[in-house]
This record gives structure tokens, sequence and C-alpha cells, in this order.
């Protein structure tokens, strides 16, 4: 049976983009659709203009909500919600805000070594930055994880330290605004669009009403 796509637009920068991910896993789980769905990967960096590679993130943060104090209100409920579905947000050791083009390369160049282990290389760069506060802006960072999952670090060094698979990144986001993409996470599974922080049982009926239509056409 051929899989159905789920296209996921996100940036590694997002944590609601991390939680939307376990659900959309428990989702599946819920749905008995284990093997019925393949992910597929589309970029849309929040910050393309951020400084390379990584801005200091209490002042980025502090600047973009007003004060330190209300980035830490936000960052705690996103913790909260993050812990629901198994996740650890360490917010206390994440001190920077990184520029996320390096890490959307890696993942073009996961895809096109190997895009079975692109669930793997997108949950090891949400773990490395939001769990352990790395910075995944670094190069040095990105090699590391993706030897992690079973690349050669060799390989992966000289393709980021070029400038291969920018093109493929930058005219994805395009693809993404042009879809009508204006936030992340967002998913399509058929004709069906899914946005924001949504619950396992919401992928659930959504996945489930996709496989329908397509066996039924």
């Amino acid at each position: 049976m051929t899989p159905i796509d789920i296209i996921i637009t996100y940036d590694f920068i997002c944590p609601w983009c991390w939680i939307g991910h376990q659900s959309l896993k428990a989702g599946i789980e819920q749905a008995g659709m284990a093997g019925r769905f393949r992910s597929q990967y589309q970029p849309y960096e929040l910050n393309p203009d951020m400084p390379k590679p990584s801005s200091n993130r209490k002042a980025y943060r502090s600047r973009k909500f007003g004060s330190w104090e209300r980035s830490q209100v936000l960052d705690a409920e996103v913790a909260a919600a993050g812990k629901r579905v198994g996740l650890a947000f360490n917010y206390d050791r994440i001190l920077v805000t990184p520029n996320t083009r390096l890490a959307h390369r890696l993942m073009r160049y996961v895809l096109d070594q190997d895009a079975a282990r692109a669930d793997d290389l997108f949950s090891a760069v949400m773990e490395a930055y939001f769990t352990r506060g790395q910075d995944i802006g670094s190069l040095d960072v990105l090699v590391d994880i993706a030897v992690s999952i079973g690349f050669d670090a060799a390989g992966v060094r000289e393709y980021l330290n070029g400038s291969a698979g920018e093109t493929s990144v930058v005219a994805q986001e395009l693809q993404a605004q042009f879809d009508g993409v204006r936030s992340v996470p967002t998913y399509r599974v058929g004709n069906q669009r899914i946005t924001d922080g949504q619950p396992p049982q919401h992928f659930a009926r959504v996945l489930q009403a996709a496989a329908g239509e397509v066996e039924n056409m």
C-alpha cells in the first residue's frame, strides 16, 4: 500500500513544531495507522534575518516580547505543554537564539541521503536545542547531531561547509508561502490542513478521513 504523505511545514526554533510532531505521532498510533503515512519536511524560517550562527536569547526575547519576564512566562507555558506530551523543555539551559538555515540544510542532506532518517533528525535537533540547550546554529553541533543518528561526520561537514542545499531550502520556503502557509507548525494531509498545537485525537480524526478518501478513490 502506497504511504500517504504528510507535509510538515516547520522551523527548528519553533517549540510548538516539536510538540505538534509528538502529537502527530500519537495521533497516528491512536488511529491504528502506523506505516500508512510518510512525513515530508518543508522548511519555514521564522527569523530568516537572525545573525549567524546565533544571538543572545535573553536580549532577543526581551526586545521581542517587551521584557524578559514576559518571555519567561511564555517559556513556562510551552514547557508545561511539552511535559504533557512527554517532552522536556529546559529553557534555563538555552542561552542563544540560532539562525536555523544551516539546520534546514542538514535536513535537506538527510532527505537526499536517507529520507527514512528524517524523523530521527527532526527529533534530534529539537532535543539538542530545547532539552540540552545546544546552539543548533553551530556547524559543529549539527555535525555531532548527524553522527548521533548514523551519518558520517566528514560527509556532513563537507556538505554544510559549502552552499549545497541552499537553493532547495529557499525554494521550499517560497513554495510554502505560495501555498498560503503563514505560521508553523502547519500540516497538510491530502486536502486537509492542520495548524497550531492540536491534540493527538484531532490528528487521528484527520488521518482517518484522509485514509478513507484514498481508499475510495
